[in-house]
């Protein structure tokens, strides 16, 4: 996918920085709690990853700048300006999984279900981003929608190979491995009403969260790739207990690692959310589909 002129990196960081084990400390607490689902080592693993991030940082050991394409360094002693804290950043991510690992992830759809889920995946967005913006006053969480400008003629065709692809391979994935079963039965126009703003929302919250917090937070420290599977990490092990089970993986990784390149190449929110409903509303109809017997027999393939 071409990258829009204002995607481009302006700075460059180093392969290795000593930052990265924190950080992975912090991001493997995700499959702690939804996967493993043992909070205590998720809490063991965010609190390691914090107490490493305030050594390194104290101590200077990772102190290097990320370095100007041109090689002049872009230090904060000599332009005014406060290099990233890891610290912080890392902190960010935390509070948002200690927030989502508060409650049950399995997909429900009675009333209070879908409350409780609003405002907690609610508060693990808006709680970074207030600490970001008004207790450390560093901007590190932003919401660009149309940050990348106009989407171009090949972003256009890839949002119709989304379909394709999604109705070539989901409806194979639910079926054949019987995940379908971790979503309610859906079989009163109700239920299916709600099925659909539930899926669709939790898809925009996956961007908010894991590409413009996780992955936004990630990549102020390391290099692209890096930052991209960290947050793939946090990504697959969410949607893990939401219910893309068995061999979900196999699917969720490289859409997990898509999603985050997708955002780097355009930087637009607006963009990666239209990618990802296009999937959800394939999946939303898939389970349709399968708790229901013969009302979309024409229409997939499974």
């Amino acid at each position: 996918m071409p990258a829009h002129p204002a995607a481009a990196p302006v700075a460059t960081l180093p392969a290795w920085s000593w930052r990265l084990v924190p950080a992975l400390l912090v991001c493997l607490a995700a499959p702690a709690f939804f996967v493993l689902r043992v909070p205590w080592v998720g809490w063991m693993l965010l609190a390691a990853g914090l107490l490493i991030a305030v050594v390194l940082e104290r101590r200077g050991a990772d102190a290097a700048a990320p370095v100007r394409a041109n090689g002049d360094e872009d230090r904060a002693e000599g332009r005014g300006i406060r290099p990233p804290s890891i610290v912080r950043d890392l902190s960010l991510i935390a509070v948002g999984l200690l927030i989502v690992s508060s409650i049950p992830l399995k997909a429900e759809l009675d009333d209070l279900s879908i409350v409780r889920f609003g405002v907690v995946l609610g508060a693990a967005v808006a709680v970074p981003y207030v600490i970001s913006r008004w207790v450390y006053r560093d901007w590190a969480i932003r919401f660009p929608w149309r940050g990348g400008g106009r989407w171009n003629a090949f972003q256009w065709s890839w949002l119709a190979a989304v379909l394709v692809l999604g109705w070539l391979i989901l409806p194979f994935y639910f079926i054949t491995s019987g995940v379908y079963l971790n979503w309610p039965v859906v079989d009163t126009p109700d239920l299916i009403a709600r099925l659909f703003v539930g899926v669709g929302a939790v898809g925009i919250w996956d961007e908010l969260f894991f590409i413009c917090t996780c992955f936004a937070l990630l990549r102020r420290h390391f290099p692209f790739w890096q930052a991209n599977v960290l947050q793939a990490v946090v990504f697959v092990s969410f949607l893990w207990e939401l219910g893309y089970q068995a061999w979900g993986p196999l699917l969720t990784i490289p859409f997990a690692l898509l999603m985050g390149w997708i955002f780097m190449r355009t930087r637009s929110l607006a963009y990666v959310v239209t990618v990802h409903l296009l999937f959800d509303a394939v999946v939303f109809l898939v389970l349709v589909h399968a708790h229901n017997p013969g009302i979309l027999d024409g229409f997939f393939l499974v």
